[in-house]
Order: structure tokens, then sequence, then C-alpha cells
């Protein structure tokens, strides 16, 4: 039997009966359990995954959920308050922007926080501390997504929630979901529906690590084909070559009929090196297109130099921009009418000072950027009387900057 079919095998869930709202609730974190949610010891066989933690023993979960909050949290914030013109005007962020939970590790601790829990549980629950003089929050502090369960109430369809096994009153929870199913008040946890092939790859890594610590199989065969050895004699042998070669470079000396093999398996023959490389991709693509290739897994594709900007362009399009934009609502709730959040997505496409340089002339020419605005997107200070001085004397360029160089 294969180590696929083994894991399988081991795991193969028994039959449930259809389970309540309550008893869903209960679960917290997906409708339908997976059969590697069975807890169970002293098999490599037997994953508990009821704790989000757990999950990120797959390396590929890790890494996925890692890139989309990271990228997402070192991305610039901006609050904008609309104009009577249809204009914007950037007003600076508010305290409860650059700090939610006012713990003083900033927005981009926050972020990541929330995008961890959306990712993982596709559910964030928190509790909202509200200004008396504003009205608007000034605090959302972030609960472990393990911790809440929600579920409507079969009589009067309202929510119900308890955290850490404690009903809490819906008016004291905040919660913002993703994957939402109808009927459901919780959102869908993709971990939860991915279970299986989540467990299948700690499993097989499982496996690997009992394969080489603890399987029963020798690393070399001392064997003598002229006579016959009895345990005793097989221990003394054993016991006199081990101190002989046990830490020395020297030669081994062999009497007559004496035979040294040494063993060794091939790790492709137990089959967890190819199940690895299967279910990380999987899992990789819970997530979205890219994330396999843009964390160097086997997919059959390939990442080139003339395609790696394309990459991080689809990365932004396909993958990203759901959760940036979920960011930008969530945050805009937070203030008064007419102002909202906006994050800034160019930080991500940034390219080089030349494509960058380019871009400006071609703006400039085409009388869509002014030199002034250009200077403000590199961070450099408008031009001083000196320098614009310095700037008319100079003679007209020769060469258009917005083709190549001679060479």
């Amino acid at each position: 039997m294969g180590f696929a079919e083994l894991v399988l095998a081991s795991s193969r869930p028994a039959v449930r009966q259809p389970a309540s709202l309550e008893q869903r609730a209960e679960w917290g974190t997906s409708a339908i359990p997976g059969p590697m949610a069975t807890a169970g010891t002293g098999s490599f066989a037997h994953v508990n995954l009821g704790r989000l933690e757990s999950n990120f023993q797959q390396v590929a979960v890790w890494s996925a959920i890692d890139l989309i909050a990271s990228v997402s949290s070192q991305l610039p914030l901006d609050t904008y308050r609309k104009q009577p013109d249809g204009t914007n005007k950037n007003i600076g962020n508010p305290k409860p922007i650059d700090d939610p939970d006012g713990s003083g590790q900033g927005a981009q601790d926050w972020i990541y926080q929330y995008l961890v829990s959306k990712l993982g549980r596709g559910n964030a629950v928190g509790k909202q501390i509200i200004d008396p003089m504003t009205g608007f929050p000034s605090q959302t502090i972030l609960y472990h997504p393990d911790d809440v369960k929600g579920w409507r109430d079969r009589e009067t369809g309202q929510p119900r929630w308890k955290v850490d096994n404690k009903e809490v009153p819906a008016s004291e929870i905040w919660h913002r979901r993703s994957y939402p199913m109808p009927g459901c008040l919780m959102g869908t946890s993709p971990l939860g529906v991915h279970m299986t092939t989540v467990g299948l790859g700690v499993a097989s890594t499982r496996f690997g690590s009992q394969f080489f610590s603890d399987a029963a199989i020798p690393s070399a065969l001392l064997q003598n084909s002229e006579i016959e050895i009895d345990q005793t004699v097989a221990n003394e042998v054993k016991a006199r070559w081990m101190g002989a070669i046990y830490g020395t470079r020297e030669p081994a000396v062999f009497g007559k009929g004496w035979d040294y093999k040494q063993i060794s398996l091939a790790p492709e023959e137990s089959q967890f090196l190819d199940t690895n490389k299967y279910t990380q991709a999987q899992c990789c693509r819970i997530y979205g297109p890219n994330i396999a290739e843009i964390l160097g897994y086997e997919t059959g594709g390939s990442m080139t130099y003339q395609n790696v900007e394309q990459r991080a362009i689809d990365f932004l399009k396909f993958t990203l921009n759901r959760w940036l934009r979920d960011l930008e609502t969530t945050m805009s709730l937070w203030l008064p009418r007419g102002q909202f959040v906006k994050v800034n997505r160019n930080a991500l496409l940034e390219t080089d000072l030349l494509s960058r340089f380019k871009a400006y002339g071609a703006g400039i020419a085409g009388h869509f950027l002014v030199p002034s605005e250009a200077r403000t997107y590199e961070d450099l200070p408008p031009l001083t009387e000196a320098q614009k001085a310095e700037l008319d004397a100079l003679p007209a360029p020769v060469i258009n900057p917005l083709k190549e160089s001679p060479k």
C-alpha cells in the first residue's frame, strides 16, 4: 500500500448525522469537519487541525497566508475626504486608522492579525470601543477566531455569540466575514473546507520525520558468510565494530568472511516527497492563483525575467485586490460619511528608476502631470528658485526622454 493510500485509509471518517446550527457553531471553523480533524497521538496519520496555528505545520499554508497578510499590511494607508467639486483631499489618518486596537503596535500589526483571521477561518471577530464624543469607534480589538462561536437563534433568527465558551450579547460583538454562505452567520473557513488536503500535507511531513528517525531500518549490515553467529557473538561484534569506527576516520580491517553493506532507501520510494509536492501546491491554490508560483512550488509553469512584473500585476489583480478592498471597506466604516480609506497599491507595483522617469516624462509631455507632482512621487521637495534658474540655464535636451538612449 502506498503512502497516500495509507494516510487516506487510516483517516477515513465515520458517517456523521446532520448537525444542528448549535452543534455546527460549537465546531466553530467549518460546517463539515474534515476527516483529519480527529484528535489522536502516536501515528503520523492522526492530525488535529482544530486550532488555527495547527494548520501552520504545513509550510505552504503558512507561507500563503503570510504572503497575503504581510504584503497587504505593508502597503500605505491614506484617508481622504470627498470635496464638493468631486475631488478627494488627503486629510491624514486619524488615530483609529493608524492604531486600530489602541495597543501602540500600529496599523500594520492590526491589519496582519485581521487578515490572518479571515484567511485562516473566514471571520474576524472582536469588540469595539465607541468614542462618546464622535459616536465612531476609537478601538477595534480582535479575538482569536477559534475562541469565538457564532450562530443564529432558531426561534428568533437573531445572532448569538460565545467567546471562550461564555455567551456574549450580540451588541458587544464586531464581526466581518469572508466566503459567506446562504443562511450562515459565520463565513466559511477555507482551512476547514480543505482540511483533508492540509491534513494530508501535515501527515506526509510527519511521516517523513518518523521515516528517518523511527523507522526500523538499520543503517548498515555486517555479515559473516563463513560461520554461524549467535546473539551473544553478534552483540560483541557490533560493540567492537562501533568502538573501532565511532568518532574516527581510520580504515576498517576485516577478517575472513566478513562483509559490510550500507543500507539506504531512496526517499522517493516512500512516496512522501511526491505527496508533499502535490499538497503544498494545492494548499497554495486555496488562496488564489499565482500563490504557488510566487512561492516557488512546482505547478508545471515557470517564472522568468520577462513575466516577473506581470506576475506582480496578476497577484494584485486576481489575489490581493479582494483583501485590499475588504480592508478599505472595513476601515472606512469607522469614519464619518464622506471620508474613506484607500490602500496605496502603487507601492506594490513600484518599478525601477528608469521606468519611473520614463513614465513621469510621458505624463508631463501629455499634460497629465506637472514636474512638481513627479517630484512628490519620488519624495523630493519642490524646486527652489535657484534650482529653477539652474534648469532654465541648461540647454534643451537632445535625446527624447521617452525613447531609449542610443547605444
